[in-house]
């Protein structure tokens, strides 16, 4: 689970040119800008990541004028987000283990502090758009899909060394997968299963391309207890329509045989068999570890447009063939959200 709020050690501080007040700090592979002093290098601090949604509390009102925010999906509190300080990205929110009483003294590095402060992750009231009626949770072969940043852990660079890899496009629309097992078949979104009752834009999208006849067929076919397939749901009306689609489309990204994640090279095999459309492959190489060693190098690398002009969201990164990673107790993938992105759309 992503850790929205945790203690971290600050490894590097460095002035702001023309900066009396303020200085920069660096924390896992984000940097953050802080009040001059405030904080020292090695010091343990809490940090706070981007699309943190803060409690109302004293300790994050010096933030109301630029970050407060108030929804009927979220309520009220402040919303972590990109941005920029006499020329210096700031990526999240960075303060000393002093200002929580709460948290112990003593607490150890890494502790994850997100419920005991009380943070939630920003859910954006365009979601809401993209569902349709609930009828339970996610069924157990369809993950949540969400990727480790590789600012939350530059460890994983070196996860990739001496690995081929493939490096895929992130696409900026809402997770929905499909699935078939022995309980039948399942439309879902990011959270939840999804009923065909005519209210689901992305059931719609599956009844009338014939998305469940296909994975009977397949299924079938190939003597398979399982099939998950899981991708993103672009459309007008889906955020901002960053694609520029005139209808809706949905872009495979991963798919699940027998419970397993299959690699790319089967991935593509499975598409291609069913019709599907999958996300854009940018690069395939090997050792990702050698030609992009650190995290600078990946988020210049994330850096683009998409076919139709608008910034690209970023990238994702996997091995093309599935590799388990204790790091992150899955998969190994990770993905890498362009800085001017971010900056760009206000996130």
């Amino acid at each position: 689970m992503r850790k929205l709020a945790s203690v971290q050690r600050v490894w590097k501080i460095e002035p702001i040119e023309g900066a009396d007040r303020i200085e920069l700090a660096h924390v896992l592979g984000w940097q953050c800008v802080v009040n001059k002093g405030q904080i020292q290098p090695m010091d343990l601090a809490v940090y706070f990541e981007i699309d943190s949604f803060l409690p109302i509390r004293p300790e994050f009102e010096f933030m109301r004028a630029s970050s407060y925010k108030k929804s009927d999906i979220m309520g009220e509190g402040f919303k972590l987000k990109t941005m920029r300080f006499r020329g210096q990205l700031s990526q999240g929110l960075l303060l000393p283990l002093s200002t929580f009483p709460e948290i112990p003294a003593d607490a150890n590095l890494g502790m994850d502090v997100t419920d005991l402060l009380g943070v939630r992750k920003w859910e954006i009231e365009e979601r809401a758009t993209t569902g349709g009626t609930v009828v339970g949770t996610l069924p157990y072969d369809i993950p949540h899909t969400d990727e480790t940043r590789v600012q939350a852990m530059p460890e994983l660079i070196q996860a990739f060394s001496g690995l081929e890899y493939y490096i895929s496009t992130k696409l900026d629309g809402s997770s929905h997968s499909i699935g078939i097992d022995e309980n039948g078949f399942h439309v879902t979104g990011h959270n939840y299963e999804y009923k065909n009752d005519g209210s689901s834009d992305f059931y719609k999208l599956v009844n009338d391309r014939g998305y469940r006849e296909k994975l009977d067929s397949f299924t079938k076919a190939h003597s398979l207890d399982t099939l998950t397939i899981q991708g993103e749901f672009c459309a007008p009306g889906i955020l901002k329509n960053r694609l520029k689609l005139t209808k809706p489309e949905w872009y495979v990204f991963t798919v699940r045989e027998n419970g397993h994640r299959v690699g790319l090279d089967r991935m593509l095999e499975v598409c291609k068999a069913l019709g599907f459309d999958h996300v854009p492959i940018e690069e395939r190489g090997f050792d990702l570890a050698s030609k992009y060693p650190t995290v600078e190098s990946l988020l210049e690398r994330a850096d683009g447009e998409y076919p139709r002009g608008g910034k690209k969201e970023g990238i994702v990164i996997r091995p093309t063939e599935p590799v388990f990673c204790p790091l992150i107790s899955a998969s190994l993938s990770m993905k890498v959200v362009s800085n001017k992105y971010l900056l760009k759309n206000g996130e």
